[in-house]
């Protein structure tokens, strides 16, 4: 497997970006923002990862999916890795990322490689999409913001 840049030229993996995402429209508002990185399997692309920087310190870790029949493989483990890897090599001090509240799976995630809460974006759900969205069941509401330092120069 290989992780690279995906090039301006080549069409956005907008179906592996609705696996972690609700809508296109959601995804526009950041992918043109940042760079987005593609795991690429035998013939096609099988994971995404999107970096968008905030500030001269800290990028944000705006989406990362595997596609569905290569999760639980270690590959989101690895694409996070890699994010903080590049995000080191850029000069960034911290990456942050956001996952609804009630999202426990990807809370523990994060948490196992070292992130840690430090904010909750209040009704994150409700103000950015149209329309409710539910996860198992449950309408998402808040967004809970996760951090890692990656440098320390």
């Amino acid at each position: 497997m290989k992780i690279r840049e995906l090039l301006g030229s080549e069409p956005i993996p907008y179906d592996l970006l609705l696996l972690a995402d609700e809508t296109i429209a959601a995804i526009d508002k950041y992918i043109h923002e940042g760079n987005i990185y593609v795991v690429e399997g035998e013939i096609k692309i099988i994971g995404v990862y999107v970096l968008c920087p905030l500030h001269t310190e800290t990028v944000e870790l705006k989406n990362i999916a595997v596609a569905e029949a290569y999760q639980s493989r270690g590959i989101g483990k690895l694409m996070l890795a890699d994010a903080e890897k590049r995000a080191k090599e850029m000069g960034f001090r911290e990456i942050i990322v956001g996952t609804p509240d009630i999202a426990t799976k990807q809370i523990n995630f994060y948490q196992k490689a070292g992130f840690e809460r430090f904010a909750t974006r209040k009704d994150f759900f409700f103000h950015n999409y149209a329309q409710p969205i539910y996860e198992n069941g449950i309408q998402l509401k808040d967004m809970v913001m996760l951090r890692k330092l990656v440098s320390t120069t």
